[in-house]
């Protein structure tokens, strides 16, 4: 199968936030994932989820010939392996890692959703994919990432936290 551009959210409010992102990078990289961009780091309050820590967000281009699902099962062995444990709806994580587009696949099953379904009402989402990508469209919306975080409600905090994220 021909290598499919995907795009990833990496999230992370608990422990060593910054060294797991560089961890989780190297992970999909391990894995068939080949990251080829990566946003600077992003210190953002938790929406969702009141009274938690902040988090760090990024976000990653990755070029793989996985199929969306095994894409999923191979993000969701990562999260697993760097510590993830999914006790409550919203609750703090090591990591987080979301599909956010599949090239310009809308794929909707029980399992997984793509593109992400409140990707455009996220700016934790939004401001990093937008340093990488702010050209790529929507494929339902028809908008590009840059005119979605421009047209979002959500106003809340994300500020830059520290250069570019990079693996160790």
């Amino acid at each position: 199968m021909p290598e499919k551009l995907v795009y990833i959210a990496l999230g992370s409010n608990l422990g060593d936030r910054s060294a797991t992102l560089a961890r989780a990078v190297e992970a999909m990289n391990s894995a068939g994932i080949r990251v080829t961009k990566q946003s600077s780091l992003y210190l953002t309050e938790p929406v969702d989820a009141p009274g938690q820590a902040s988090f760090l967000n990024a976000a990653a281009e990755a070029e793989t010939s996985l199929m969306p699902l095994q894409l999923l099962h191979a993000l969701m062995k990562i999260e697993h392996e760097l510590g993830r444990r999914r006790i409550a709806a919203h609750g703090p994580r090591t990591i987080d890692l979301d599909i956010l587009f599949y090239g310009s696949s809308v794929i909707r099953g029980p399992e997984l959703q793509v593109p992400h379904p409140r990707l455009a009402e996220r700016r934790f989402v939004l401001v990093p994919l937008a340093e990488i990508a702010p050209e790529f469209r929507h494929p339902v919306l028809r908008k590009s990432v840059a005119e979605l975080l421009a047209e979002t409600p959500d106003r809340s905090e994300v500020r830059l936290w520290h250069a570019a994220l990079r693996a160790r």
